[in-house]
């Protein structure tokens, strides 16, 4: 069954590189439309490019093309940069557009209650990002890497029977207080949009969903495609949930270059996983 939303965001995708989850991204636009489409950076992997390490496949090309579908069929898409797409942002200056997508260094979304959120990549408010970028690029190779060691780990503990586990992921959960501590990613985007008068924010960056509120500031992150495959989506009603996706089955007769929409009206639904961050804020 294809759903429709209010709004869908989703960030962190790493398009060009060999643990982007494509697929599963493109499945999940196959099955999910919206009036507004917020892609909130590092959708492409400029990175990779910059570093001839570039992993370009046939699905990342089917992502492109998804969304460009979407745009054509009347979604109005924008285009958020990010810290490893940010050979975009000389180009939004001189109003330069990818055809019907929008490119935009930071945006806001009026929600449907008449709530005002910033929507940005949140590279800016990274404190190792912004204080030190060559200790970033150090980083983002350690995470290159223990994804290398994460994927062989799961292949054995496929064999030995046992479910998929997380090494970054759980690595990453250890470290989270202590660096929320050290450069308060999310007390510093609280506090600009506070100051700035917004009711929330939405970002990305750290690939961690969540949706919580920070001193009265609305704070939800949209989480990545790399390994949670997660988006946050606004209802009709004005609720805010994060959808973890898994690939469904193809039901909907809808493929990357169909200029109609159409559904099916089989449903499948049961690989779909929703987290229990819904909120009626």
């Amino acid at each position: 069954m294809q759903r429709t939303y209010r709004s869908i965001f989703v960030s962190d995708v790493h398009l060009g590189t060999k643990d982007c989850k494509a697929e599963q991204l493109n499945n999940f636009l196959k099955h999910n439309t919206c009036d507004t489409l917020y892609l909130v950076g590092d959708i492409i992997d400029g990175w990779k490019v910059n570093q001839n390490r570039l992993r370009w496949k046939q699905s990342h090309t089917n992502v492109v093309r998804r969304v460009l579908g979407h745009a054509k069929r009347g979604t109005r898409v924008v285009y958020v940069a990010g810290n490893h797409d940010e050979f975009l942002r000389p180009m939004i200056p001189l109003g330069i557009s990818f055809g019907q997508i929008e490119i935009h260094n930071q945006t806001e979304h009026i929600g449907i209650d008449g709530r005002h959120y910033l929507v940005v990549h949140g590279d800016l408010f990274d404190g190792i990002t912004r204080l030190a970028p060559w200790l970033s690029m150090l980083g983002d190779r350690s995470y290159d890497f223990i994804l290398r060691v994460n994927t062989r780990l799961n292949w054995l503990l496929h064999k030995l029977g046992f479910r998929y586990f997380s090494l970054s992921l759980f690595l990453k959960h250890r470290v989270k207080r202590a660096v929320d501590f050290i450069f308060k990613f999310e007390q510093n985007l609280a506090g600009y949009c506070k100051k700035r008068g917004f009711d929330g924010v939405i970002c990305g960056h750290i690939h961690h969903a969540e949706i919580k509120e920070i001193d009265g500031v609305i704070y939800m992150n949209d989480g990545d495609w790399v390994e949670s495959m997660t988006a946050l989506v606004e209802h009709w009603d004005g609720r805010w949930e994060i959808v973890t996706w898994t690939k469904e089955s193809d039901d909907v007769v809808n493929d990357i270059d169909s200029s109609t929409h159409q559904q099916s009206k089989r449903r499948s639904g049961k690989n779909r996983i929703t987290v229990s961050q819904s909120t009626d804020l």
